[in-house]
């Protein structure tokens, strides 16, 4: 029942995305947003714990006010021009309330402070949905209305998620606490270039779907929840425990991996737009991202927990196959598609 139930509500959140990214209406992609947003709620809230009940009313108020928006900008801007066309949106007003409203649903920053308490408080296969699946309906909007969007307000936002990301994961010790403000950093990275270059926009998303994805699925596998249990991962397999380290420098932006090119392309175009000082300030708040991916590298492949040969440790779980049939294609490109990204 349980399984059935899980299939209906990610069919839910398939259909919504899919009728968002086919829509050319205004009205049509919001009630894809509001079925992507309701399918999910079950799933955020099926842990038999208040928190995950917090979360959940968190998620649902959140995503509902950043509708009343997104349903607010378009109705004016269709009294204004006459239609619902997506693309079609001349005036500033609901351009900067439609770009307000999607940021709110991806977890960008100013509007950020809900995506580390939701992701916290539900499981670790429901934060990566959360992360990945549920941020390609508002950004695939974005990317369509990106000529339209006002273009200070939309660096200022990445200046912020960028640096209040990296702030925000220092000082973590939960590993889903910091893959959210890893998260919105990375969001902060998107928006640099998403009125000048949006198709570089949509190469760093992708990128970091790609890094993310394997990341979650072998924190679920080794129940590692916390930086505690990163100094016993290698308990578990070594072999996670290496691949793991390598997804998280990735997603550091170290190269030679594949996280590195996203962040070099996007540098290079906020210089050939003659926004040095911008791109040096972007590269200093990657520095404070630098800080945790290392730290959390460093508990990973570098530490051991202090203990007796004698202690209890999880050696080699029985891992589940169709997971890691999914995980392992995406490690692979997560670490070696660096050729492959370079225009």
């Amino acid at each position: 029942m349980r399984t059935t139930a899980t299939i209906y509500m990610l069919t839910g959140i398939s259909i919504g995305t899919i009728l968002v990214t086919s829509s050319n209406s205004w009205m049509l992609a919001w009630l894809g947003l509001e079925l992507n947003s309701f399918a999910i709620l079950p799933l955020i809230s099926k842990t038999k714990h208040p928190r995950s009940i917090e979360a959940a009313t968190k998620y649902f108020l959140t995503q509902s006010t950043a509708s009343c928006l997104i349903l607010f900008a378009s109705t004016i801007n269709a009294w204004q021009t006459g239609t619902w066309t997506i693309t079609q949106m001349p005036d500033k007003l609901p351009s900067t309330l439609m770009l307000i409203a999607l940021t709110m649903k991806m977890g960008a920053a100013p509007m950020h402070l809900w995506l580390p308490e939701v992701m916290q408080g539900t499981t670790l296969l429901t934060s990566l949905l959360i992360s990945t699946w549920q941020k390609i309906a508002p950004m695939v909007l974005i990317f369509t209305t990106s000529n339209h969007l006002p273009s200070n307000i939309t660096l200022i936002m990445g200046l912020l998620s960028t640096y209040l990301g990296g702030w925000g994961g220092m000082n973590q010790t939960h590993l889903r606490k910091m893959m959210a403000f890893s998260s919105i950093a990375n969001m902060g990275w998107t928006l640099m270039t998403l009125t000048s270059e949006p198709k570089m926009s949509m190469i760093n998303i992708m990128t970091y779907m790609l890094l993310t994805t394997p990341t979650f699925i072998l924190l679920a596998q080794t129940s590692t929840k916390t930086l505690q249990d990163m100094t016993t991962m290698w308990t578990t397999s070594p072999t996670s425990s290496i691949t793991l380290t390598f997804l998280l420098l990735s997603m550091a932006g170290l190269p030679p991996l594949t996280g590195f090119m996203p962040k070099l392309l996007i540098l290079n175009e906020l210089i050939s737009q003659n926004m040095t000082a911008i791109s040096v300030a972007t590269t200093m708040a990657s520095l404070l991202s630098l800080i945790f991916y290392l730290r959390i590298s460093y508990l990973t492949s570098l530490l051991n927990t202090p203990s007796s040969s004698t202690s209890t440790t999880k050696w080699r779980q029985n891992m589940n196959n169709l997971k890691m049939t999914q995980m392992a294609p995406t490690a692979v490109m997560s670490t070696t598609a660096l050729p492959t990204l370079y225009p």
